[in-house]
């Protein structure tokens, strides 16, 4: 048979077939989701263990949301994208900003909490005073506490004594985490499900963004000095440059999406490359006790940032607490 017949006889077998794929050998299977109708949920008898039965493909609880206002629902923060996480579930890492330092362990308190009692027995500390619903354990030697970290997951760890730190309780701690995170018994540390917060709040004051965030200043700026560090690491697009704890600001340099935008058509136009980044401050500013406001403000040749540069470049700032 030549190749003429061969094409004539597989176009005839095609269209023969076309109008069988419904019911015929080539099922449609996209008709069935159109058509498909909700069944019953299955239930299972009362008498089974419950120890053999689990769910094959969970779904997890939704996380981030904030609550409604006025009738609308705002939609939660993006997590920021980084080259890689900050810190694995379990890790332990320390904060430190002037004379004050602290530990941040990935974990939640309810579960670093029986560490903590654990720890201070292994000691051989002096409880005189435990208040599990404040996080605060009172010994004869040292003051140590916990309490939920800025990020989701994460609890801080602080070791005082006279009101200041004690390095050497903090080290010890610092080792004690360490050893646990490292070992088998980590799983127990990542038991607990984060909590949803509402972390961050979004004001715009004329033609200016600012976040609004429920923490204390300083652990912010140590927070942030560390989550920057790491993020703002990409040549050519974020950069961390300079930072100054005294005054609770950062210096950046950021590709704004503006810059993006031109430089992309710069680049095709030319064949070279595109916009540079922009230097920006990053401030924070404290409202209170446990409130601090972030700002972006352009700076150099550049000027202002404009409306959804500062928006989006501080939903990514914020973004990285979660």
């Amino acid at each position: 048979m030549n190749s003429a017949l061969k094409g004539m006889l597989v176009a005839t077998v095609a269209l023969a077939t076309v109008g069988c794929a419904r019911d015929g050998y080539y099922h449609d299977r996209n008709l069935d989701y159109a058509e498909a109708e909700e069944a019953a949920p299955l239930v299972l008898p009362e008498a089974r263990n419950p120890a053999r039965y689990r769910d094959a493909m969970p779904v997890p609880e939704v996380s981030g949301a904030r609550p409604a206002a006025d009738g609308v629902v705002e939609a939660p923060l993006p997590q920021a994208l980084s080259p890689g996480r900050a810190r694995e579930r379990g890790d332990v890492e320390r904060r430190e900003i002037g004379s004050d330092a602290w530990l941040v362990v990935g974990a939640e308190p309810a579960s670093v909490w029986p560490e903590l009692e654990r720890f201070a027995q292994g000691r051989g500390l002096q409880v005189i005073a435990r208040d599990p619903s404040r996080g605060v354990l009172e010994t004869e030697q040292a003051r140590l506490s916990v309490r939920q970290g800025l990020r989701r997951g994460d609890s801080e760890l602080h070791c005082e004594r006279g009101g200041a730190v004690d390095v050497g309780c903090l080290r010890a701690l610092e080792r004690h985490f360490e050893s646990l995170s490292a070992s088998a018994s980590a799983a127990s540390l990542t038991a607990q499900r984060p909590e949803v917060q509402d972390r961050a709040r979004f004001e715009q004051r004329g033609d200016d963004w600012q976040v609004i965030l429920p923490y204390d200043i300083d652990r912010l700026w140590a927070e942030f000095s560390h989550q920057l560090e790491i993020d703002f690491a990409v040549e050519g697009r974020r950069e961390l440059r300079e930072r100054d704890p005294s005054a609770h600001s950062f210096l950046v340099d950021y590709l704004t999406r503006e810059g993006r935008e031109q430089g992309l058509l710069s680049s095709l136009a030319s064949l070279e490359l595109g916009a540079k980044p922009q230097p920006v401050r990053l401030t924070l500013e404290a409202r209170g006790p446990e409130q601090t406001v972030l700002r972006a403000v352009g700076v150099g040749e550049a000027g202002a940032l404009s409306e959804e540069d500062q928006r989006e470049l501080l939903e990514r700032v914020a973004g990285l607490l979660r």
